[in-house]
């Protein structure tokens, strides 16, 4: 057995029992980081001082919110997403540059309507954006929880879709 399967094989066995999947070697709690924002979101129509909030919230990159956070397995959650497989890294990686981007215009949008106080137009952009960037978490969850064929080239197609919209 080659040092690198031998090194997987026992991260793969480090992992189990633990919040990060023993498969793809991520962790659901990153997504903590976006259900933050679109709590934040959801609440602007009715509290627009939350655009700030919303505005304050920055990407981070996987290892960044592990570095950051109190996951109690934080250091081991780091070493497997550095060792993960690349069938499910790279979706997931583009996955979450989808989330980021589409949170940016999402809060580039609601500035107008925000300032000029249109609570109707607020709560029209903040569903359309709730529900866009659910999916977008819901397709990384399902990455991380392997139940996503990445290899799938009609997934990756409406993935790019979802980009040039988007744009």
């Amino acid at each position: 057995m080659s040092e690198t399967v031998q090194n997987t094989e026992e991260l793969r066995d480090r992992l189990e029992g633990s919040n990060i999947n023993p498969n793809t070697f991520l962790a659901t709690d990153y997504l903590n980081h976006f259900n933050e924002l679109v709590m934040f979101l959801e609440m602007i129509p009715d509290m627009p001082d939350m655009l700030e909030e919303a505005k304050a919230w920055q990407p981070k990159t996987y290892s960044e919110h592990f570095r950051d956070s109190c996951f109690s397995e934080k250091d081991l959650a780091i070493e497997a997403y550095e060792a993960a497989p690349q069938q499910y890294k790279v979706p997931f990686d583009y996955t979450v540059k989808l989330i980021d981007k589409h949170v940016a215009k999402t809060i580039e949008d609601l500035e107008e309507p925000a300032a000029a106080n249109d609570t109707e137009r607020l709560r029209v952009l903040v569903s359309a954006a709730a529900i866009s960037i659910g999916e977008l978490v819901d397709t990384a969850s399902a990455i991380i929880h392997g139940h996503k064929d990445t290899s799938d080239q009609d997934w990756i197609d409406s993935l790019m879709d979802k980009t040039s919209e988007d744009s």
